[in-house]
């Protein structure tokens, strides 16, 4: 049985693509984990590049919280505009 502990959570947010570690369901409490600006990632390898970046950090949270670094992680939901938490 899976059980979902973090998710990597990808918004736009002005010029910038902001990467974030939240809960299953809510951005209550997310950990901001890195931006990059838009115009840096149109082209698809650097996109692939940066949010692969961003999975490992998922991992290493989710490895530093459990012991146990996750096999596989689903791709991050698509999540455009509103306010960077907290």
């Amino acid at each position: 049985m899976t059980q979902k502990i973090g998710r990597l959570a990808m918004r736009e947010e002005g010029d910038l693509w902001n990467a974030y570690y939240a809960r299953p369901g809510t951005m209550d409490g997310a950990i901001f984990l890195g931006s990059i600006r838009k115009a840096f990632v149109v082209q698809a390898p650097r996109k692939i590049v940066f949010m692969h970046l961003m999975q490992q950090a998922v991992s290493d949270i989710i490895e530093e919280t459990t012991g146990t670094r996750p096999s596989e992680l689903p791709e991050p939901e698509h999540e455009r505009g509103g306010h960077a938490p907290g």
